[in-house]
Protein backbone atom coordinates (compact mmCIF):
# COMPACT_ATOMS: atom_id res chain seq x y z
CA UNK A 1 0.00 0.00 0.00
CA UNK A 2 1.23 2.92 -0.90
CA UNK A 3 0.47 6.18 2.03
CA UNK A 4 -0.29 9.14 -0.35
CA UNK A 5 -3.23 10.91 1.56
CA UNK A 6 -3.03 9.45 4.50
CA UNK A 7 -1.96 11.08 8.33
CA UNK A 8 -0.02 7.66 10.17
CA UNK A 9 0.62 9.29 14.02
CA UNK A 10 3.50 7.13 15.45
CA UNK A 11 3.72 7.13 18.59
CA UNK A 12 6.81 5.77 20.81
CA UNK A 13 7.22 4.73 24.32
CA UNK A 14 10.13 3.53 26.87
CA UNK A 15 11.29 0.32 24.76
CA UNK A 16 15.08 1.90 24.30
CA UNK A 17 16.22 -1.48 23.33
CA UNK A 18 13.52 -1.13 20.19
CA UNK A 19 14.36 2.17 19.01
CA UNK A 20 16.97 1.73 16.71
CA UNK A 21 14.70 -1.01 14.87
CA UNK A 22 11.71 0.97 14.30
CA UNK A 23 13.00 3.83 12.94
CA UNK A 24 13.64 2.48 9.37
CA UNK A 25 9.79 1.80 9.92
CA UNK A 26 9.20 5.10 10.49
CA UNK A 27 10.77 6.35 7.38
CA UNK A 28 9.44 3.99 5.24
CA UNK A 29 5.85 5.36 5.99
CA UNK A 30 7.61 8.83 4.89
CA UNK A 31 9.36 7.30 1.76
CA UNK A 32 5.79 5.64 0.85
CA UNK A 33 3.76 9.01 0.86
CA UNK A 34 1.95 9.12 4.52
CA UNK A 35 2.37 12.51 6.59
CA UNK A 36 3.61 11.38 9.41
CA UNK A 37 3.07 13.01 13.32
CA UNK A 38 5.57 11.86 15.84
CA UNK A 39 4.22 11.55 19.38
CA UNK A 40 6.62 10.49 22.04
CA UNK A 41 6.11 9.55 25.96
CA UNK A 42 8.22 11.32 28.37
CA UNK A 43 10.79 8.74 28.88
CA UNK A 44 11.45 9.35 25.57
CA UNK A 45 12.01 12.75 25.55
CA UNK A 46 14.24 12.62 29.01
CA UNK A 47 16.15 9.89 28.93
CA UNK A 48 19.50 8.87 27.74
CA UNK A 49 20.66 5.33 27.70
CA UNK A 50 22.70 2.70 26.78
CA UNK A 51 21.28 2.70 23.21
CA UNK A 52 21.21 5.98 22.53
CA UNK A 53 20.42 10.07 24.04
CA UNK A 54 17.01 11.22 24.52
CA UNK A 55 18.47 13.95 22.40
CA UNK A 56 19.37 11.46 19.11
CA UNK A 57 15.92 10.27 19.04
CA UNK A 58 14.49 13.19 19.08
CA UNK A 59 16.86 14.37 16.48
CA UNK A 60 16.04 11.46 13.96
CA UNK A 61 12.39 11.77 14.58
CA UNK A 62 12.28 15.64 13.41
CA UNK A 63 14.86 14.76 10.50
CA UNK A 64 12.38 11.65 9.41
CA UNK A 65 9.34 13.15 9.68
CA UNK A 66 9.82 16.58 9.02
CA UNK A 67 7.48 17.43 12.10
CA UNK A 68 8.06 19.08 16.07
CA UNK A 69 7.40 16.18 18.48
CA UNK A 70 4.12 15.74 20.28
CA UNK A 71 5.27 15.39 23.80
CA UNK A 72 2.79 16.23 26.18
CA UNK A 73 -0.81 16.22 26.72
CA UNK A 74 -1.83 19.80 25.94
CA UNK A 75 -0.17 18.87 22.79
CA UNK A 76 -1.88 15.44 22.55
CA UNK A 77 -5.26 16.51 22.94
CA UNK A 78 -6.33 17.97 19.83
CA UNK A 79 -6.10 15.30 17.65
CA UNK A 80 -9.38 14.06 19.39
CA UNK A 81 -11.63 16.80 17.75
CA UNK A 82 -9.60 17.22 14.42
CA UNK A 83 -9.59 13.56 13.73
CA UNK A 84 -5.85 14.30 12.21
CA UNK A 85 -4.89 10.67 12.13
CA UNK A 86 -6.15 8.08 9.74
CA UNK A 87 -4.37 5.61 11.72
CA UNK A 88 -1.92 5.54 15.59
CA UNK A 89 0.80 3.19 15.93
CA UNK A 90 1.96 2.77 19.15
CA UNK A 91 5.54 1.39 18.50
CA UNK A 92 7.55 0.16 20.49
CA UNK A 93 4.59 0.13 22.94
CA UNK A 94 6.25 -1.26 26.69
CA UNK A 95 4.14 -3.15 29.33
CA UNK A 96 3.96 0.32 31.02
CA UNK A 97 1.88 1.42 28.24
CA UNK A 98 -0.53 -1.40 28.10
CA UNK A 99 -1.06 -1.63 31.28
CA UNK A 100 -2.10 2.09 31.22
CA UNK A 101 -4.13 2.21 27.97
CA UNK A 102 -6.32 -1.14 29.10
CA UNK A 103 -7.20 0.07 32.49
CA UNK A 104 -8.11 3.55 30.89
CA UNK A 105 -5.32 6.25 32.22
CA UNK A 106 -4.74 8.95 30.61
CA UNK A 107 -1.44 10.15 32.21
CA UNK A 108 1.12 11.36 28.87
CA UNK A 109 1.22 12.21 25.35
CA UNK A 110 1.18 8.43 23.88
CA UNK A 111 -1.86 7.88 25.75
CA UNK A 112 -3.91 10.75 25.20
CA UNK A 113 -3.18 10.11 21.52
CA UNK A 114 -4.97 6.68 22.13
CA UNK A 115 -7.67 7.76 23.50
CA UNK A 116 -8.73 10.58 21.17
CA UNK A 117 -7.76 7.30 18.09
CA UNK A 118 -10.44 5.44 20.14
CA UNK A 119 -12.58 8.65 20.89
CA UNK A 120 -13.07 8.72 16.86
CA UNK A 121 -13.40 4.99 16.36
CA UNK A 122 -9.98 4.79 14.27
CA UNK A 123 -7.42 2.36 14.37
CA UNK A 124 -4.90 1.94 16.95
CA UNK A 125 -2.03 -0.47 16.31
CA UNK A 126 0.08 -1.44 18.95
CA UNK A 127 3.88 -3.11 18.46
CA UNK A 128 4.18 -4.50 22.07
CA UNK A 129 7.88 -4.99 23.68
CA UNK A 130 7.36 -5.87 27.13
CA UNK A 131 9.29 -8.44 29.18
CA UNK A 132 6.71 -9.24 31.50
CA UNK A 133 3.64 -10.17 28.50
CA UNK A 134 3.69 -13.40 29.66
CA UNK A 135 3.52 -12.61 33.06
CA UNK A 136 1.47 -9.86 35.07
CA UNK A 137 0.71 -8.04 31.72
CA UNK A 138 -1.10 -10.94 29.98
CA UNK A 139 -4.17 -9.58 31.20
CA UNK A 140 -3.82 -6.09 30.03
CA UNK A 141 -2.84 -7.99 27.01
CA UNK A 142 -5.99 -9.58 26.94
CA UNK A 143 -8.28 -6.95 27.70
CA UNK A 144 -6.73 -4.92 24.59
CA UNK A 145 -7.00 -8.12 21.79
CA UNK A 146 -10.45 -8.14 22.52
CA UNK A 147 -11.36 -4.24 22.16
CA UNK A 148 -12.60 -2.48 19.16
CA UNK A 149 -10.58 -0.74 16.71
CA UNK A 150 -7.19 -2.15 18.10
CA UNK A 151 -4.69 -4.22 16.40
CA UNK A 152 -1.73 -5.95 17.17
CA UNK A 153 1.63 -6.57 15.21
CA UNK A 154 1.99 -9.68 15.57
CA UNK A 155 4.47 -11.20 18.30
CA UNK A 156 6.15 -13.65 19.89
CA UNK A 157 8.65 -14.55 22.45
CA UNK A 158 11.98 -13.10 21.84
CA UNK A 159 13.98 -15.56 24.16
CA UNK A 160 11.93 -17.68 25.84
CA UNK A 161 14.90 -19.59 27.58
CA UNK A 162 16.46 -16.20 29.54
CA UNK A 163 13.42 -14.37 29.46
CA UNK A 164 10.28 -16.41 29.60
CA UNK A 165 7.76 -13.76 30.11
CA UNK A 166 8.78 -11.34 27.15
CA UNK A 167 7.09 -11.03 24.39
CA UNK A 168 8.34 -8.53 21.19
CA UNK A 169 6.39 -7.85 18.06
CA UNK A 170 8.02 -7.81 14.42
CA UNK A 171 8.61 -4.60 13.70
CA UNK A 172 9.09 -4.67 10.42
CA UNK A 173 5.34 -5.91 10.06
CA UNK A 174 4.25 -2.50 11.20
CA UNK A 175 3.28 -1.00 8.06
CA UNK A 176 1.66 -4.33 6.79
CA UNK A 177 -0.64 -4.22 10.29
CA UNK A 178 -1.40 -0.92 9.71
CA UNK A 179 -2.73 -1.44 6.31
CA UNK A 180 -4.94 -4.35 7.27
CA UNK A 181 -6.17 -3.01 10.35
CA UNK A 182 -7.47 0.38 7.89
CA UNK A 183 -9.18 -2.28 6.44
CA UNK A 184 -11.35 -3.55 9.70
CA UNK A 185 -8.50 -6.78 10.09
CA UNK A 186 -6.17 -7.83 12.23
CA UNK A 187 -2.73 -9.07 10.36
CA UNK A 188 -2.66 -12.61 10.69
CA UNK A 189 -1.12 -14.91 12.17
CA UNK A 190 -0.88 -12.92 15.11
CA UNK A 191 1.35 -15.21 17.20
CA UNK A 192 4.36 -15.63 15.80
CA UNK A 193 7.98 -18.20 16.69
CA UNK A 194 10.56 -14.66 17.12
CA UNK A 195 13.15 -17.07 18.77
CA UNK A 196 15.25 -19.13 16.71
CA UNK A 197 16.54 -22.68 18.41
CA UNK A 198 20.11 -23.05 18.05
Amino acid sequence: MKWQGKTVGYALSGSHCTLEEVMPIVKRFVDEGASVVPIVSQTIMTTDTRFGTSNEWQRQLKAITGNELISTVVEAEPLGPSKLLDVLVIAPCTGNTTSRLANAMTDGPVLMAAKAQMRNQRPLVLAISTNDGLGLNAANIAKLLVCKNIYFVPFGQDNPVQKPNSLVARMDLVPETCEAALQGKQLQPLLIERFQYT
